[in-house]
């Protein structure tokens, strides 16, 4: 194996309380959507709490999966960050 990815949590910390419910003119969702929004938002919660708690011990619940036999299509594959392209495009929006 010549080196194995780079890999990091990235969270930024910007959601509040629980799953978000519909505001007024917004879209209508399904109480199936609601629950599979809740079930995931309720799974988020616990990974986080397991990474909070891993920190000060040398092995915790999470673990990372790395591909034993990676795919050569990605090999030059450089991962995107979303907030940076996004606070990119708003920053192009507002010069135009």
């Amino acid at each position: 194996m010549a080196s194995s990815p780079v890999s990091r949590v990235v969270y930024n910390g910007k959601r509040s309380g629980g799953p978000r419910s519909p505001g007024a003119g917004s879209e209508i969702f399904t109480p199936a959507h609601e629950e599979n929004v809740r079930f995931i938002y309720e799974a988020w919660q616990c990974v986080e709490r397991d990474l909070r708690s891993q920190m000060g011990s040398e092995r915790g619940l999470v673990e990372e999966y790395v591909e034993k036999m990676p795919n050569p299509s990605l090999k030059a594959f450089k991962p995107v960050d979303l907030g940076d392209l996004k606070r990119r495009n708003t920053q192009d929006t507002k010069k135009s």
